[in-house]
């Protein structure tokens, strides 16, 4: 446990902890895990979600802390910490967390299972008829697949796989009189499912894979006694930076392959085992890897809860997983039954906000642009996309009919690197001009910009977003899209693409905010502005919903604004390493988190600009990569009805009270819960509700304590910790 002293120096500080702010974060989810109002399946698939996550920060926090310690590199985290005694409180903090997961699926998860018509079993649960078709199923499918990797004098330590499950097998020879032990290791397949399934009628019963691999590995091994035979997991460091270069574009992709390759290779920087292991086996590996006991994770239950996904998936249970409503037509895109969404985009812009609207008629515009003669051409970013996706095949098409095509393909795309290369390299052989990224900087912008010809003149129809350009998850997740034909918006979007496809430098956009060229100066401007009608006696107020809030500098900006007299108001679903409510420093800040059935992923800044409010939207974080590594854009929104009901979603953002987690000033969250007499407001089901008369009288600062977020008013009885 970290000293009195570390913690101490945690939470004098006036920032915090990136990577201690994440775990808070993921706690929010395990708090979704939590509910009792949700069924099993939903509890089991936030639970998941935990675990994927987590898997995520080891890869990539924990991998970029050993990034410095493992190079003698010196690095202070927000906390004020050094190196080692930030890994050391880090840690800390994640096996707490690593605990209460498992906690949440022992005692609050698995009781419920038999009365939902399903349970995990064990070989000794099976039934004599059962137990001849596993081992059916062993000889037939697995033990084909199975290969023993010895260590010893005579073999090197083998290479073993990120994230799949690994048995460490200890052996001796019987009739060797040291008795002296051999390690091998047993990688289990990735690509069998993880469960045997049963149908019992009644019920569904789940075998583990592990289970049956354990029943019969004495099959692996033949006149040799086995001592232990140990399931663990293993993280790899899976943190990596492109390097800088004048000459990147020849060689480009196979350097992103190259170093694809080093996830499976990277230093571990986790292991996670199973209860009462072999401690022969933990010091060969301990000594192998350069860890400690703080890296070395222990369950006495199922181990890598990502495998749960394959329960809630199951087809019997379907019924049992709640859906969302129906979405709704965009308040903004009503369309007469006898009018294209072409003729509706040159009077009308539409603001689409996802999922409560579809990403259908977005991508209908695409499909119809494909196929129209009187389309010339199409420009379009691209950072993740469907695994069948229609966007791919409506660009596809558009090159086969002869129009001009350009996409920007990101394939630094976390994860999704490879799948990217793949959709990128079938467009640029169907003639698309593709550019694999620009340099060092991640596109993370979403602009699309299709040109038609029409009559004597020629429209440019334009689609900014927050979102990616992927039907799947915009199921899921919520973000904004503007479709628009203003010709300012065009002109922007045209200089835009020109700057990242070619070599170009505008000297100024009129409705967008660009990184990495003028985006944090641009925000920092308007926050100061707002300070300064504050210290003016006008009014101010400043409302910022983003995924993560880390960068250095706008968060100082925003102190300075606070101490100014700015009501500033926070909506961080993830990371946020700006401290709220100390005294004299951020009195008048308030941040609160919302997580529950979507994941919010749409970005809004909205400044009041004495009764004149500029709102923004559009891809980017207030997070240092977003502005220095990242090729991102804001834009503003100029359309009085898409800017009304953009005001509107931060209005209704800052009314829920169902699935809002308030931030304290020790970095810790507590949930919002309704007052007395107060009706729950769920933002997930309300923005299916929304009219017209809504969003007209939406309304931010007009009276502030409605918005219940200063500490000092809550109900003492309606909010509850989050335990962490």
């Amino acid at each position: 446990m970290p000293n009195k002293k570390i913690q101490e120096q945690i939470l004098s500080s006036n920032l915090v902890s990136r990577d201690l702010s994440w775990i808070q974060f993921n706690y929010r989810v395990l708090d979704q895990a939590r509910d009792p109002e949700k069924t099993v399946f939903e509890r089991l698939k936030f639970l998941a979600i935990t675990a994927s996550n987590f898997d995520e920060f080891f890869m990539i926090r924990v991998g970029s802390l050993y990034n410095y310690l493992d190079y003698g590199k010196e690095r202070v985290d927000y906390s004020g910490l050094r190196e080692k005694p930030f890994r050391a409180a880090m840690l800390h903090e994640a096996q707490d967390f690593f605990q209460q997961q498992y906690e949440c699926f022992t005692e609050e998860l698995m009781p419920q299972f038999t009365e939902n018509g399903f349970g995990l079993i064990k070989v000794e649960d099976l039934t004599n008829k059962e137990r001849e078709k596993v081992l059916a199923y062993f000889v037939r499918t697995i033990f084909p697949m199975l290969t023993p990797m010895v260590f010893d004098q005579y073999h090197t330590f083998p290479i073993l796989m990120n994230r799949i499950l690994i048995f460490g097998v200890v052996t001796s020879s019987p009739n060797d009189q040291k008795a002296q032990k051999k390690i091998s290791f047993v990688q289990i397949p990735q690509n069998l499912p993880r469960f045997y399934e049963i149908d019992r009628g009644d019920a569904i019963a789940f075998l583990p894979i592990e289970e049956i691999i354990r029943w019969q590995i004495e099959k692996l091994y033949r006149n040799v006694r086995i001592e232990s035979t140990d399931l663990f997991r293993i993280t790899r460091n899976g943190d990596f930076s492109l390097e800088e270069s004048d000459d990147l574009e020849e060689d480009f992709v196979d350097e992103v392959k190259r170093k694809l390759k080093t996830r499976r290779t990277g230093r571990v920087v986790r292991i996670e085992v199973e209860d009462n292991y072999s401690s022969y086996m933990m010091r060969v590996l301990k000594s192998r890897w350069e860890l400690d006991n703080d890296n070395i994770f222990i369950t006495n239950q199922l181990l890598d809860l990502t495998g749960l996904w394959q329960i809630i998936g199951h087809v019997d249970f379907r019924d049992k997983v709640p859906t969302p409503p129906l979405p709704v037509l965009p308040l903004t895109g009503k369309l007469s039954p006898d009018e294209g969404l072409f003729e509706y985009l040159k009077t009308h812009d539409i603001l689409l906000h996802h999922p409560y609207n579809r990403i259908d008629p977005l991508v209908q515009l695409l499909e119809e642009s494909a196929e129209d003669p009187q389309v010339l051409g199409i420009k379009i970013t691209i950072y993740r996309l469907a695994k069948e996706s229609r966007v791919t095949n409506a660009l596809l098409k558009a090159a086969e009919n002869g129009k001009h095509v350009s996409v920007l393909f990101e394939v630094k795309a976390r994860f999704d690197e490879e799948n990217n290369i793949r959709e990128a390299q079938r467009l640029q052989k169907a003639g698309c001009f593709v550019i694999y990224g620009v340099g060092s900087v991640k596109t993370h912008t979403k602009l699309m910009l299709i040109v038609r010809k029409e009559g004597e003149k020629v429209t440019r129809y334009v689609h900014l977003s927050s979102g990616n350009y992927n039907e799947d998850t915009a199921r899921l997740y919520t973000d904004i899209g503007l479709l628009t034909t203003n010709e300012i918006y065009a002109h922007d979007v045209s200089e835009f693409f020109n700057v990242i496809t070619g070599h170009s430098s505008p000297n100024e956009y009129h409705y967008l905010l660009t990184a990495p060229r003028d985006m944090r100066d641009g925000l920092i401007n308007l926050i100061r502005h707002e300070a300064k009608n504050a210290q003016e006696g006008l009014p101010s107020g400043i409302v910022i919903k983003v995924n993560s809030l880390e960068d250095k500098e706008s968060i100082e900006a925003l102190y300075a604004a606070s101490q100014a007299g700015v009501p500033i108001r926070l909506i961080v679903r993830g990371i946020c390493c700006l401290r709220p409510g100390r005294p004299g420093l951020s009195e008048n800040i308030t941040v609160r988190s919302i997580v529950g059935e979507f994941l919010e992923h749409g970005r809004l800044y909205y400044f009041h600009n004495a009764g004149e409010p500029k709102v923004f939207g559009g891809s980017a974080d207030m997070m240092t990569r977003s502005f220095t590594r990242r090729i991102e854009s804001l834009f503003l929104m100029v359309d009085d009805k898409v800017k009304q009901e953009a005001i509107n979603i931060l209005d209704f953002n800052l009314k829920d009270n169902v699935n809002a987690y308030l931030m304290e000033e020790d970095g810790q969250y507590v949930k919002r819960l309704p007052g007395k007499g107060e009706q729950p407001f769920n933002i997930h089901r309300e923005f299916y509700n929304v009219t017209e008369e809504t969003v007209a009288a939406a309304s931010l600062f007009d009276d502030l304590e409605v918005k219940n977020d200063d500490p000092s008013e809550r109900p003492a009885d309606k909010t509850v910790n989050i335990d962490s």
